[in-house]
């Protein structure tokens, strides 16, 4: 009975020593740990720089559209002033021709 009971007990101890080392080889290091987070941190933040620079550009873009529409319609303006002050110094002159 007895020699029964120390097996038992050594195949109990056995298995839980060997169940701890292979435990203890399986869990990273937290130095490798924190290099991993770190490395993704740096992903993250390249992707977010990327995506920032993307605005910046459609931005710019669209920033160059709305001038070119404004200098447009500015143009088109003062053209219609032009046109304007034509008409009114022509009629200035007929105004005046009919009062000879």
């Amino acid at each position: 009975m007895k020699q029964i009971m120390l097996s038992l007990i050594a195949v109990v101890c056995l298995a839980g020593f060997t169940s701890l080392s292979y435990a203890d080889d399986k869990r990273k290091p937290d130095t490798e740990l924190k290099d991993e987070m770190k490395g993704q941190k740096d992903e993250m933040k390249a992707k977010h720089d990327d995506m920032k620079g993307e605005m910046k550009g459609q931005k710019d873009e669209m920033k160059a559209k709305h001038d070119d529409m404004k200098s447009e319609m500015k143009g088109q303006k003062d053209e219609m002033k032009a046109k304007h002050d034509d008409m009114k110094s022509d009629m200035k002159g007929k105004t005046g021709e009919m009062g000879k």
